[in-house]
């Protein structure tokens, strides 16, 4: 509890424009975040160089230059920051198609290297598609899958980020990933 209390009081002191704060909240989160970052690397390919590190440092970064809308607890944190994290990793899914595709001049990715194999690339693609279309259709139940799934939070941390009971949660996970399950199998 003393945790969550301080990584809440960090995220009002960077809310409130004082950078040391934020610096403090990263230093605080560090590990948790390397925790986020390595179940996502674990659904990678073996053989990617990207580390977990890097990953969690480009999330920083994105994190740093999102300060528009403030994060109001350790829960909303974490959750914005799994977001950041699948985003990243979307993102160069998307150039690996694309350089696959014979896509023009040459990037340079986060470590100068694939991260993810073609087949997972497309996989990845077509996953954040289907939760593109979910959205549309219902912005809860994405915004579960995204919290559930890539955020790693608990039923009662996601009731608690959306401000909905448990039960909802469970009601709305279990439809969301079966209607995911069938939109990937559809996709093929």
């Amino acid at each position: 509890m003393e945790s969550a209390n301080q990584v809440t009081e960090l995220l009002v002191d960077w809310g409130n424009g004082n950078e040391s704060g934020f610096d403090g909240l990263f230093a605080v989160v560090y590990d948790e975040l390397r925790r986020l970052a390595s179940s996502y690397m674990r659904r990678e390919r073996s053989d990617h160089t990207l580390q977990t590190t890097a990953l969690v440092h480009e999330a920083y970064l994105k994190l740093v230059r999102q300060s528009d809308s403030p994060l109001q607890s350790r829960i909303h944190f974490f959750a914005v920051a799994a977001k950041v994290m699948r985003q990243i990793l979307i993102d160069h899914a998307r150039a690996r198609q694309y350089e696959k595709r014979g896509g023009g001049e040459p990037r340079i990715s986060l470590d100068e290297a694939a991260i993810i194999s073609d087949d997972r690339a497309e996989e990845l693609v077509a996953l954040d598609e289907a939760l593109t279309v979910l959205a549309e259709r219902d912005s809860r139940q994405s915004e579960i899958i995204e919290l559930r799934f890539f955020g790693g939070l608990s039923i009662e941390e996601t009731a608690a980020v959306l401000n909905v009971s448990p039960g909802t949660v469970m009601r709305d996970w279990t439809f969301a990933r079966a209607w995911l399950k069938n939109q990937m199998a559809n996709a093929k």
